[in-house]
């Protein structure tokens, strides 16, 4: 029977390839044919996985000591910086070919300027990092150790990640930042993209389902559970909107819980509010305010002085 269809395939292949081509020609926005490389997802990923051994040395790679740290940051960085230099690169390369604007010697110089700056601004991002996996131990009765939560809890994961990602946005990469932050969605399902705001002390417990939209703005010691939609009134605009705030402001020690969907570039929650869980919010609140679903609109409940 196999032989049969096999039989059937090689009689067949020639209409069928040619068929496949012709419409590869007619839809060309979907092809990347006869252009410059695009930066490698496999190379990318790679370099996720280092810059995490650089983030958190002792948990990627167990080998490590005080005794040859230096030698590890130093060697990593230097084999980071050639690799990631190119991919940025490709990245800029590729963006600027489409413009027109730019030749090979100009996207590498320009891909090893943005590279150095990343590397300077690491520091920044492992103390963020420590702010939030201190969040994760306060927040949750359930973790053990900061080891725990380095080592297993996938909002951790992802949110080290976007931090990583949104630094590179920053300083202009394009492609590659979102790349990192989609590794993180199919690795942990939270999809924060690399353009969103978000300030220290920030939690994602669990984590399955959250998004966070490009102009979301999180303040300080932002507390959320999973399946929280931070997102945009249906952009049927498209295009149109890009650049324009189209997600909400989440400001300091909010706390969202389960399943709670906020929209609109105009709505803030304000300080020290608490979002009940499945609650549908497209208005902004004052802080100190407690939203919940107990009602058939979202109802909100001023908060007691303390």
């Amino acid at each position: 029977m196999r032989q049969l269809y096999q039989c059937r395939l090689k009689c067949e292949l020639p209409e069928i390839v040619e068929n496949l081509v012709a419409n590869i020609h007619q839809t060309p926005k979907i092809n990347h044919l006869d252009k410059h490389d695009l930066p490698s997802r496999e190379v990318i990923l790679q370099i996720v996985d280092d810059l995490h051994s650089l983030l958190f040395p002792g948990y990627i790679r167990q080998d490590l000591c005080g005794a040859n740290l230096q030698f590890f940051v130093g060697d990593r960085l230097d084999r980071l910086f050639v690799r990631l230099s190119q991919e940025v690169a490709n990245a800029i390369l590729h963006e600027g070919l489409e413009a027109k604007t730019l030749t090979l010697a100009e996207a590498e110089k320009k891909g090893e300027e943005i590279v150095v700056e990343f590397f300077k601004r690491l520091p920044r991002i492992r103390s963020l990092c420590e702010t939030d996996v201190q969040a994760a131990f306060d927040g949750d009765p359930a973790a053990t150790s900061f080891s725990e939560i380095v080592f297993a809890y996938p909002g951790f994961y992802a949110v080290a990640t976007y931090r990583l990602a949104h630094e590179l946005l920053l300083l202009g990469t394009p492609l590659i930042p979102r790349f990192m932050t989609e590794h993180a969605h199919h690795k942990t399902g939270i999809d924060i993209h690399p353009g969103a705001t978000i300030g220290e002390a920030f939690f994602i417990d669990h984590g399955t389902g959250v998004v966070i939209g490009e102009t979301t703005v999180i303040g300080n010691r932002v507390q959320m559970y999973h399946g929280v939609t931070l997102g945009a009134f249906s952009p049927r605009k498209g295009q149109s909107l890009r650049g324009v705030k189209r997600h909400p402001t989440i400001e300091d020690d909010v706390t969202i819980y389960p399943n709670a969907t906020i929209l609109g570039g105009e709505t803030v929650v304000g300080r020290g509010s608490i979002v009940s869980g499945n609650v549908w919010l497209t208005h902004s609140v004052p802080p100190g305010s407690r939203v919940t679903m107990e009602t058939p609109t979202p109802e909100i409940i001023k908060k007691k002085e303390d």
